[in-house]
């Protein structure tokens, strides 16, 4: 897989995410300012309608309810991806480089420990077959 193939459907995974928090801060929003309204998006949205985002603010806006909250979930989309995304590209970096270096000392110890209970394991036929002999 090319590097610009991995980028795009990494876009896409992160655009999904994002329309997916937008939705969850209207709907919280909403809960305090139109309870029934919040009651209605929370509805609509379940049901895993939300694994495509495109696809989802197409159907919401085709509802007679959905287009003003259409709109509101994308203002609220574009300023979640303005205010993070500019950390983003570092933080996964930096994550990605602290669990590999975790998970390598993790398997390192694990590798250290079975060749030293291995060592001590032999050590310990070895003693055992001398005082056999004896």
């Amino acid at each position: 897989m090319q590097p610009q193939d991995i980028a795009k459907e990494t876009a896409k995974v992160v655009q999904n995410y994002l329309t997916f928090k937008a939705v969850q801060l209207v709907i919280a929003q909403l809960a305090e300012t139109n309870p029934q309204e919040s009651i209605w998006l929370r509805q609509y949205s379940s049901g895993g309608k939300l694994r495509d985002a495109e696809t989802y603010i197409q159907e919401i806006m085709s509802e007679h309810r959905g287009k003003e909250l259409a709109l509101r979930i994308m203002t609220v989309r574009a300023d979640i991806a303005e205010q993070t995304l500019e950390f983003l590209p570092e933080m996964v970096t930096a994550g990605i480089k602290e669990s590999n270096l975790a998970h390598r000392r993790h398997l390192l110890e694990r590798l250290t420990q079975t060749s030293s209970e291995t060592i001590n394991q032999d050590a310990s036929e070895a003693t055992e077959e001398t005082e056999d002999s004896d």
